[in-house]
């Protein structure tokens, strides 16, 4: 099978070519990919006509299929024959109540599960239903941030710590939404990834508390300006949704995003995760 991975910026993405991903595929080509996945970071496969069976068995491609937590206040997913590894993300509401998870608007940059002692290895999305404007997926770099941060901040926080902490359903830090994480966390600032040997930066202005050890003023200041720089458009590969679209991305050295989109337009995504291996380090 030829593959062909165009990349979408400099840094982060690319849409690989050459590929139903309907079909079996053979060890090469699986290996292929995940190569492909290292190096872009965020691999984007267009018009796939995929069902449930389908998704799972491309995640697994990547790792071991990551479980669907849910905390006990929350409703059961309100699609009929979805399979309990995947995640319905969706603002579709019944009798007023949404059918999914994340429904609405704008969300904060943020690594999946970052408030779990391993968080997930990455993820994958898929578009069943989008909206005509917005709702698009904003994919950052770590690595590209990490290796243009001033000196001065890299200096200031190599070897440090942060606490994480998520509210589910939250899309904005201090948002009132959702119900309480089922853990909080503590990972370097700069994670090594254990497959490419590179550092990223791990903290984002969505889950991240404070800097371990430091003052909270000073914590608040310096973590604002990593925030700042992590989220420069420069390491950015904005995502514009069509129908049928399935999204894979390294969590261990990118974070994303999401942009306002109109609650009256349906907005249906399938995810599914990649449980972590090991603890960041």
């Amino acid at each position: 099978m030829a593959l062909t991975a165009i990349p979408l910026t400099p840094h982060i993405g690319a849409e690989v070519k050459g590929i139903d991903l309907r079909q079996q595929v053979d060890a090469e080509t699986i290996g292929e990919l995940n190569r492909l996945w290292l190096r872009h970071l965020v691999l984007v496969f267009r018009g796939q006509s995929l069902n449930q069976d389908d998704l799972l068995r491309v995640t697994q491609w990547f790792g071991r299929l990551g479980r669907r937590d849910r905390p006990r206040d929350e409703s059961p997913q309100g699609l009929p024959g979805l399979l309990p590894s995947i995640m319905l993300i969706s603002n579709i509401r019944e009798n007023g109540v949404p059918i999914g998870s994340l429904p609405d608007g704008e969300m904060m940059f943020h690594h999946d599960r970052l408030h779990a002692r391993i968080p997930d290895k990455g993820t994958l999305l898929y578009s069943v239903e989008v909206p005509t404007t917005g709702g698009n997926t904003l994919f950052a770099s770590g690595y590209a941030a990490y290796d243009a941060m001033p000196p001065a901040l890299r200096q200031a926080l190599e070897g440090k710590r942060a606490s994480h902490h998520y509210n589910y359903g939250s899309v904005q830090k201090g948002d009132g939404k959702g119900s309480a994480a089922f853990a909080e966390s503590v990972h370097p600032v700069f994670r090594r990834h254990e497959e490419t040997g590179r550092k990223a930066v791990y903290v984002n202005r969505l889950m991240t508390e404070r800097i371990e050890g430091l003052p909270a003023a000073e914590s608040d200041a310096l973590l604002a300006r990593v925030f700042d720089h992590a989220e420069r458009r420069d390491w950015v590969y904005e995502h514009v949704w069509n129908a049928s679209d399935l999204l894979l991305w390294d969590n261990r050295c990118s974070m994303h995003a999401r942009t306002d989109f109109s609650p009256g337009e349906r907005r249906l995504m399938l995810r599914t995760t990649i449980d972590g291996d090991v603890e960041p380090s």
